[in-house]
């Protein structure tokens, strides 16, 4: 009985072009979707307790259209996502106070807001407290001219806290206002400088 021999197919080797054209391929597949998820977004009804990626966030008096995950914080999206690096982040857990932004003229760690709470909010971080033309926030100024901070890194921490504590209390003495920013911290410990800097500014905010 004669052995019939059966040619085995020979496995085809994938070369780097091969590999290299499978990425390019999926990425097209991938950018694509994203690229047209926009107009098929508004058509589509989310389902129960689902969260829509693309939102539009109200930052600084602009509306900025992001991308961010549903457990991405508002500290990540508005240093990474859309560049306003002015809100520091320390510690990352509610303690230090430099990633302080304003939500509707309160101050809030924006580390511990998850972006998509804030969608319907006004938020303002250090970079929109400066007119269109450019003239400083009075506390800006108070900081400039008590020159109030060492390394600085907390500064716009403390300036946003004492902007949104000053809406509540316009004339503060020295104890209220410490009181108020109590909950943001400086590496250096340079208190009682930056307190001179911030009733500073709360001094020149009642002359605006």
């Amino acid at each position: 009985m004669e052995d019939v021999n059966h040619p085995e197919a020979t496995p085809r080797k994938f070369t780097r072009r091969d590999v290299i054209k499978g990425v390019i391929a999926g990425g097209a597949v991938s950018s694509a979707g994203y690229l047209f998820r926009a107009s098929t977004v508004g058509a589509q009804v989310s389902a129960p307790g689902s969260v829509d990626r693309l939102i539009t966030l109200n930052v600084n008096g602009q509306q900025r259209r992001v991308d961010v995950m549903k457990q991405e914080t508002l500290a990540t999206t508005l240093r990474y996502k859309l560049g306003l690096t002015g809100t520091k982040l320390g510690c990352d857990r509610s303690e230090c106070g430099c990633c302080t932004v304003l939500l509707d003229d309160v101050p809030h760690y924006s580390c511990s807001i998850l972006t998509h709470t804030a969608r319907d909010k006004k938020i303002v971080t250090i970079e929109g407290l400066a007119t269109a033309d450019g003239k400083l926030h009075p506390v800006q100024q108070g900081v400039i001219e008590e020159q109030g901070f060492q390394c600085a890194f907390c500064m716009s921490g403390f300036i946003m806290a004492t902007v949104g504590y000053l809406k509540a209390n316009p004339n503060p003495t020295r104890a209220e206002l410490a009181h108020g920013i109590s909950g943001n911290l400086c590496r250096c410990q340079d208190y009682d400088k930056i307190l001179t800097a911030m009733m500073r500014g709360a001094e020149l905010s009642r002359r605006a």
